[in-house]
């Protein structure tokens, strides 16, 4: 299993972006041959936040020439990151059908994104 740090590169700051932070909606660059999975672990390990949905886009390099040198830009991957912005402590069975509340406390925003809503 890779460290979090290594699936999460950078968040991807547009406009839009920045828009859709206030629905809960959070943009990344992430590793290229990462899954949602470890979209999703990455995310919860670094930002403590409880994650709802991953949606991720594939971006192959365009072909750049300059003069008579050609070359290719690098491929990359976008990850939106959907946080629950009201997170409830979960709640469970125990042994003998005890109901327990588990104690994890997850945060309503990234404040490391860059971003103040």
């Amino acid at each position: 299993m890779r460290a979090p740090e290594d699936v999460i590169i950078r968040p991807f700051i547009t406009e839009k972006s920045t828009q859709e932070v206030a629905a809960g909606k959070y943009t990344f660059i992430v590793d290229y041959d990462a899954t949602k999975t470890e979209i999703r672990q990455a995310a919860e390990k670094l930002f403590q936040v409880k994650v709802l949905d991953v949606n991720t886009a594939k971006y192959r390099g365009k072909t750049k020439r300059l003069g008579v040198h050609i070359g290719n830009r690098p491929k990359w991957k976008k990850a939106v990151i959907k946080i629950d912005l009201n997170p409830e402590p979960e709640r469970y069975l125990a042994k003998g059908g005890k109901e327990t509340v588990s104690q994890k406390k997850y945060k309503t925003s990234i404040e490391e994104y860059g971003v103040t809503q």
